[in-house]
């Protein structure tokens, strides 16, 4: 139906329904409707509100596409708003003061959500993407976008004290939003179809939800966390994150690791927040199936603590507060960037070669030979029973550690033109071999799971 018709049809419609019963929709609720158990061209009252949003979305289709009408003065046919879809979701913002109606044409067997609301309970599409951490043969480690970004006030002179080694994580904030994890086989179209958090949602969920908690991986924000067991080694699947039931973050994808695949994830470091995953470690003792700072062996993150101890040690010998050695680092961003690099290289990450199927304009990704348990870049480390590869650090982990510390500190980087490339990635972010700021690719870790040196 034309637009112009489909209005004069409204108008008509509308007068009607200010005499026949309508369901009443409750400020900021959320509902689920289906047409199958709708009338024809179903109406619904909108509460009173000087700025009310109505926000409506597409969970399945049939044969018929709805058309979704608000009118929001009861006392008039004329102010008529048609909700314009777009990828299945669409919103109308305005005044109802005098009340108002939302009716649903040509509404068939479609299901459908709507809210009435009067804050950011709306349907959408949230720019930042879920955040891949890494896979063994069967699990996953994933990542809601960040929320609640963490505030805190620099350190000050007089009282200049910078974080202990062993960071204490903060308390989670109070109220959330409600995450879930949606992960189906790429070969199962699910990228392809509506892309609605309801019509994601109503999809089966692969895997087995091992823990699902709150983490802050860096000053971002915190995030949800997700280790996801009995996936299919070897497959390649797609994620989508829905927060509130009404906003969806994806697609992303990632490919499981090959079933010989030897090494476990580790995670959750208070110490290391950002490190996430698989380590070159026995495999843990069940129950457990990854590493956490519960089950993390003492050999392993002693070092690292005392390492971290020390270097801080040292930093506060400098004048911090009271004598700027640059005007944009300080000794606080200095010592998370060296933080950052000791946990990087301090956990050497698993890798596999990319498969055969893989573009061939991708960079290879900076990996090591096969080496043996008892031959480690790590010393720290305990001897495992399997050979492993591992993907080099980002030479940008260590560039970063390097600008952001006093010179007295003595911070070095390898250089591109000569033997970076045996330690680090090179050309990955911010440097190609030979040429200081002329990175290849902008990133060291893409959507689709592409890994090309590990940036922690």
């Amino acid at each position: 139906m034309h637009t112009l018709s489909r209005f004069l049809w409204y108008l008509i419609h509308a007068t009607l329904a200010q005499v026949s019963a309508q369901e009443s929709l409750t400020l900021n609720t959320l509902y689920s409707f289906s047409g199958a158990s709708l009338s024809s061209d179903p109406t619904f009252s909108l509460p009173q509100a000087q700025q009310l949003t109505v926000s409506v979305a597409i969970c399945s289709t049939g044969t018929t596409s709805p058309a979704f009408f608000v009118n929001n003065n009861t006392a008039s046919t004329t102010d008529i708003f048609e909700i314009q879809l777009y990828s299945g979701f669409g919103n109308w913002t305005g005044t109802t003061q005098q009340g108002g109606s939302l009716v649903v044409q040509n509404v068939g067997q479609t299901s459908f959500q709507v809210i009435a609301s009067t804050g950011a309970l709306v349907h959408g599409l949230i720019p930042a993407l879920p955040f891949l951490g890494d896979t063994t043969n069967t699990q996953a480690l994933i990542y809601s976008p960040p929320f609640s970004p963490i505030e805190s006030s620099p350190p000050m002179y007089p009282n200049y004290t910078l974080l202990p080694a062993n960071l204490s994580i903060p308390s989670p904030p109070s109220s959330p939003p409600a995450f879930s994890l949606v992960i189906a086989p790429t070969s199962s179209g699910l990228a392809s179809g509506m892309q609605t958090a309801c019509s994601i949602n109503s999809t089966s969920s692969s895997g087995l939800v091992v823990s699902n908690d709150l983490w802050l991986r860096n000053s971002d924000g915190w995030r949800s966390q997700w280790l996801i067991d009995d996936l299919t080694p070897s497959t390649n699947y797609t994620a989508y994150i829905i927060q509130d039931q009404v906003k969806l973050s994806g697609p992303i994808y990632f490919t499981t690791k090959s079933p010989s695949f030897p090494c476990p994830l580790v995670h959750s470091l208070p110490f290391c927040p950002s490190t996430s995953y698989a380590v070159p470690l026995p495999f843990p003792q069940s129950p457990a199936s990854s590493y956490d700072s519960s089950n993390l062996p003492q050999s392993v993150s002693d070092p690292l603590l005392q390492y971290m101890t020390n270097f801080t040690t040292m930093l506060l010998t400098f004048a911090c507060g009271r004598d700027l050695y640059s005007p944009l680092q300080t000794c606080e961003s200095c010592q998370e960037a060296y933080r950052t690099w000791l946990c990087s290289v301090s956990f050497p990450r698993c890798a596999e070669p990319p498969s055969s199927s893989s573009s061939p304009s991708s960079p290879m990704p900076a990996l090591t030979s096969p080496q043996s348990g008892s031959n480690k870049r790590n010393s720290f480390l305990p001897n495992v029973s399997y050979s492993y590869q591992t993907v080099l650090p980002c030479l940008e982990v260590c560039s970063a550690a390097d600008r952001a510390c006093p010179i007295f500190l003595g911070m070095k980087c390898p250089t591109p033109r000569f033997n970076a490339a045996s330690s680090y990635g090179v050309g990955f972010i911010d440097e190609k071999q030979g040429v200081l700021g002329g990175g290849s690719t902008g990133t060291a870790q893409d959507r689709w799971g592409n890994v090309w040196c590990n940036p922690s």
